[in-house]
């Protein structure tokens, strides 16, 4: 059977609005919980900050949920989020996720990216049942993450080029062929995504309405298809591949992950870096979040990684990855 999710109720309202009468689970982080919940009336049965998103870390969060809860809630980014989608749905309990910035789109997804054998895997989850926006909120987030999941939609640019550099070489499998009117709608939304990038940047409430416009068209587009090839290639790859060399601390934000990644992608593929690098970083993505020397031991390993883990053909299959051409391509992007 396929099934083609939806996206999930989207509720644009104030969180002062929100009145929970079900015995709720909370999924939160701290800044996320400082600005958002003291707007917000929860009858809390049980609160946890998730602080990676291993598969077995969000499965002994599932298990340890206390019986009397109705609701799972995620207040925050793209991991309170996944937890809370991962754990509705291992529970067969209702989520309502809260965005606190317009950092990912996992918010308004059917899967839930869980780390796992040192790479990234999906686990359908079905979307979760609400999506509560407060624009108040959104728009008073930290800069470098308030409107960074616009990566979502500029990391097209570099998904298309893959999808079809891998049809050209006919390593495209049947359910993910090129299809050439999706290519088309999906580059239209990476058009938009250049155009309102500088108003995400500057927190204007229209530029983060049309970002969220974008970011679900571009959902409901892989939700129809199937798959994320349109919008998940090399520059993905490079972000998984990194992740693990950030993971001390607090680590670095997906988007200062995936940024630099798409730099790097559209390098390789022979593409003029200016307009991506000025929008990118327009748009409040931090492009020097990353050490000089991680992100060349990670190019130097990639086309290994990406074999090992089996992910889609890219250019970093048949890429020139030598130290020459590394020191080059961190020069053209401005990465090192």
């Amino acid at each position: 059977m396929t099934t083609i999710w939806p996206l999930p109720k989207i509720e644009i309202r104030a969180l002062s609005t929100v009145k929970e009468s079900r015995p709720t689970a909370l999924l939160t982080g701290g800044p996320a919980w400082a600005a958002a919940g003291q707007f917000l009336e929860l009858p809390l049965v049980v609160q946890a900050e998730p602080h990676q998103a291993d598969h077995d870390f969000f499965k002994s969060l599932a298990e340890n949920i206390p019986p009397q809860v109705e609701v799972i809630y995620g207040v925050g980014g793209g991991l309170a989020s996944d937890a809370a989608k991962f754990i509705g749905r291992t529970r067969g309990l209702p989520v309502v996720v809260i965005p606190t910035a317009l950092s990912v789109d996992g918010f308004f997804t059917s899967i839930v990216a869980v780390r796992e054998k040192g790479s990234v895997n999906y686990v359908e989850t079905g979307p979760s049942d609400t999506v509560i926006i407060d624009w108040e909120i959104v728009r008073n987030a930290p800069p470098d993450i308030r409107g960074t999941g616009i990566v979502e939609n500029l990391s097209i640019v570099t998904g298309l080029l893959d999808w079809r550099y891998a049809a050209e070489k006919g390593k495209n499998t049947p359910q993910t062929r090129f299809v050439p009117w999706a290519a088309g709608l999906a580059a239209g939304l990476a058009q938009q995504a250049f155009k309102i990038a500088k108003g995400v940047g500057q927190g204007n409430v229209e530029s983060l309405q049309n970002l969220l416009d974008l970011m679900c068209m571009e959902v409901a587009l892989t939700n129809q298809l199937g798959h994320n090839r349109p919008q998940e290639g090399s520059e993905q790859f490079f972000a998984y591949a990194i992740e693990p060399r950030t993971a001390s601390g607090r680590g670095v934000p997906y988007a200062d992950l995936v940024g630099p990644g798409i730099l790097i992608a559209a390098a390789l593929h022979g593409q003029d870096i200016a307009p991506l690098r000025d929008t990118i970083a327009s748009a409040g993505v931090r492009l020097g979040q990353l050490r000089r020397t991680d992100i060349f031991d990670t190019m130097k390993m990639l086309p290994q990684y990406v074999a090992e883990h089996d992910l889609p053909y890219s250019i970093i299959n048949d890429a020139d990855l030598s130290d020459a051409r590394i020191e080059e391509i961190l020069k053209i992007t401005g990465l090192g």
